[in-house]
């Protein structure tokens, strides 16, 4: 019998999925002392999402991400941010800026910070990567 209810507990807790409470939130930090501050290009080439290593509050209804790209003169940054009532999920994508395709870039690593705008004030919600669910 415990057998059986086992069984229908890790069926019923497979079917159910995850909610918003699972998710792991990025850890709020402070903004990268000498970071470069980037702008949202929406025409980067071969743009492809890139680890954020945190945010911060830069307004009531804005936050900064924080990340390493490339150098401004070769690369740029874009954001997808979807919010829900208890999340703010972003997604920072890294490209090449199309100016600098024919360019020589140098490959080194910069700290940088994309402030994003919200649709409404961050308040108590929580900051995700990628879509909250």
């Amino acid at each position: 019998m415990r057998l059986i209810v086992l069984l229908v507990c890790s069926v019923l807790a497979a079917a159910c999925g995850s909610n918003s409470h699972d998710i792991d939130p990025l850890p709020e930090t402070p903004a990268p002392q000498g970071a470069t501050e980037f702008g949202a290009r929406t025409d980067l080439v071969d743009a492809h999402p890139i680890e954020i290593q945190g945010w911060s509050r830069a307004g009531d209804n804005r936050i900064a991400l924080h990340f390493e790209t490339g150098t401004p003169e070769c690369f740029g940054v874009d954001a997808v941010v979807t919010e829900t009532a208890d999340a703010v999920g972003v997604t920072v994508l890294g490209g090449t800026l199309p100016e600098a395709q024919d360019k020589m870039c140098i490959m080194i690593a910069v700290t940088g910070t994309l402030e994003v705008p919200l649709q409404q004030p961050l308040g108590e919600r929580i900051v995700t990567a990628g879509e909250p669910h």
